[in-house]
């Protein structure tokens, strides 16, 4: 008989716009007289559903709606989404960080959760103390915590900072250590939401191996939210699709990623970059405007194999910022990246002046995708934060000309990381 590690019934969340709890000591004790008199939240009617690209009437929101579903011991579930789909919402009610407005959840087994850089770390305290103070948070012993010391400190990689206070560390050592952990201490459930995408591409190939091992090997169970929809294809079992709050989608993987591509070039159409509501970020500095090769990425714009790829961004920066760091990747139509853009690798420094700032990517002449539909992700990093990232900022696709004939071996041969020519003007 299989064992289930998480059931969820009919999980509701609300949240006021804008404010914290209800807002008002009247609207908190409005709701306990009528749940003390068995009635209805007074306030869910006039709840307006999970879009955040559209301005509503109502000040309460459903970030979930009637969310049901079972995960067993030892599955791999993947849990995607649009930015503001609900996702992390989900997992912070699994990991028990906020209550359900209504509904039930329940979990068989301790929980270890990674939901954003440095969750569960007090900045003051060192690496060392950090790995035991999380150890005491999930009930273990601190002779159990001994045991996996060494494996979680060889892991992470930080072995020379690991006296150090975390405050001092960068985002991708706080990713390193929070990871290393979660998945060595003895939790039955290990969630984890897109806070790999910081880590470098070795370590987060490092991440995913040792979810797998954790859950085929060890029996444990994995829920895994990531846009990279390469890593959700290799890694789970099983994929639920959020859109507005609701669940659309529960089933295979493969045809969960069919779905949610489909939903974002749906979004995407017509649509310019200045305009997109999906982003998120602080968003200090924002993305105006996206061209490839010259033609504005508001719709599927179409490229010769033969063409030498030019990307060309243009930013709106509220004060001068320096430290930013710009990345973008192009998946194909088996979600897998065939490339991979990280200004801090090309030792590009970025430093943006108060006002417009333009970039200008250029790729190498000889460089040339495989003929085949394409996807492209864009984020700006700070060392700590998210600043600006659309998911899906371009929709492209590359027909084949004479000029290149081997195009479709070229797509088995992904190339992760190439030399660019970077110009930046204000």
């Amino acid at each position: 008989m299989d064992i289930l590690a998480i059931k969820v019934e009919h999980l509701y969340k609300q949240y006021r716009l804008g404010v914290v709890s209800t807002g008002t000591l009247v609207h908190d004790i409005n709701r306990w007289v009528h749940k003390l008199r068995g009635k209805e939240d007074p306030y869910s009617k006039v709840t307006t559903i999970n879009d955040r690209t559209q301005k509503k009437e109502s000040e309460y929101v459903w970030s979930l709606s009637d969310i049901n579903f079972e995960v067993k011991q030892g599955d791999v579930l993947g849990v995607i989404g649009r930015n503001g789909a609900g996702k992390s919402t989900l997992l912070k009610v699994l990991s028990k960080i906020t209550a359900p407005t209504k509904g039930t959840v329940k979990v068989n087994g301790r929980v270890a959760s990674l939901l954003e850089v440095g969750t569960g770390f007090h900045p003051e305290l060192t690496g060392r103390e950090n790995i035991f103070l999380n150890g005491a948070i999930l009930g273990m012993s601190k002779r159990e915590i001994k045991t996996k010391f060494d494996q979680i400190v060889d892991f992470s990689g930080v072995e020379m900072y690991i006296d150090t206070p975390v405050k001092r560390y960068s985002s991708g050592m706080h990713v390193r250590l929070a990871f290393a952990v979660a998945a060595h201490l003895e939790s039955e459930i290990l969630i984890v939401d897109e806070v790999l995408a910081v880590g470098d591409a070795e370590f987060q190939k490092k991440c995913l191996g040792k979810m797998s091992e954790v859950s085929r090997g060890e029996g444990r169970t994995v829920l895994f939210v990531s846009h990279n929809m390469g890593a959700i294809q290799n890694l789970c079992t099983r994929s639920i699709l959020l859109s507005n709050g609701c669940i659309t989608f529960d089933g295979l993987v493969e045809e969960g990623i069919r779905k949610y591509n489909s939903s974002l070039v749906s979004l995407l159409q017509h649509i310019a970059v200045a305009d997109r509501k999906d982003r998120t970020g602080s968003q200090v500095i924002k993305l105006i405007s996206f061209k490839i090769n010259g033609m504005e990425c508001d719709g599927i714009i179409r490229l010769n194999s033969s063409d030498t790829l030019v990307v060309e961004m243009t930013f709106q920066s509220i004060d001068d910022y320096s430290g930013g760091r710009i990345m973008f990747g192009v998946y194909d139509e088996n979600s897998q990246r065939p490339l991979f853009i990280d200004s801090d690798l090309e030792m590009i420094r970025l430093d943006f002046k108060k006002g417009l700032n333009h970039i200008k990517v250029s790729f190498p002449e000889k460089f040339s995708l495989g003929f085949g539909n394409y996807t492209m992700n864009y984020s700006v990093f700070n060392n700590i934060e998210v600043v600006d990232y659309i998911q899906q900022v371009a929709v492209f696709e590359v027909i084949e000309s004479d000029f290149y004939q081997n195009s479709r071996s070229s797509q088995q041969s992904p190339r992760i990381l190439i030399r660019t020519k970077w110009e930046i003007s204000h």
